[in-house]
């Protein structure tokens, strides 16, 4: 007697077994029927203003500007918490708002939209780098509230005694925002396909 497959078990390839397994089905499933066309350019700026973050201390992207204003607003937030947090406030903030804003469209299965959020995540890493290579040197130009503003990463390092590791500490953050960096292409650039492919064989 001839058998058939369970309904919907072609559709989609099987996933390792867990929640990864789940997530990437789920995510498989969203993407059918979406359109690639206008989140392939898009994904190609946060490739390229990505990679340029990691390489080049001095370049800037649209990204930059609200990484900016939000570390300025961590300052503010954390200042009730004491002198140390509200240093540590602006890096908190410019990290905490890519991850919230991941996990917003997490909620919301907006897997491309989270691939997009990751590429933030890992240009503000890079961009957290740089402050923290400069906090023996200081020789970048510092912007804040005040006439004076003072060197978070100086402050940081300098009360956990890790001030001259300053460099080797950026590398790491530079090398986890790479890392992050290109998993999140690789997961966008696989949404593309499928989307690509599902219109394909529409």
């Amino acid at each position: 007697m001839p058998t058939h497959p369970p309904p919907n078990t072609m559709d989609v390839p099987q996933a390792p077994a867990g929640w990864l397994g789940r997530l990437r089905d789920d995510a498989l499933l969203w993407a059918r029927g979406r359109s690639w066309l206008w989140r392939a350019p898009l994904l190609l700026y946060v490739a390229y203003a990505g990679f340029r973050h990691v390489a080049d201390t001095e370049y800037r992207s649209i990204f930059s500007g609200i990484t900016f204003g939000v570390h300025e607003l961590g300052h503010l937030v954390f200042a009730f918490f004491g002198p140390f947090l509200s240093f540590a406030g602006g890096s908190i903030a410019q990290l905490l708002l890519p991850i919230a804003a991941g996990a917003l469209l997490l909620r919301h299965r907006d897997y491309f939209g989270m691939a997009v959020t990751g590429g933030w995540l890992s240009m503000s890493l890079a961009e957290m780098a740089v402050y923290m290579a400069d906090a023996r040197e200081q020789a970048l130009v510092l912007l804040g509230f005040g006439p004076d503003p003072e060197h978070d990463w100086y402050y940081l390092l300098s009360a956990l005694g890790l001030l001259e590791h300053d460099t080797a500490l950026a590398d790491l953050t530079r090398l986890l925002a790479l890392v992050i960096l290109v998993v999140t292409l690789t997961a966008g650039v696989w949404l593309c396909r499928v989307m690509a492919q599902a219109r394909g064989t529409a």
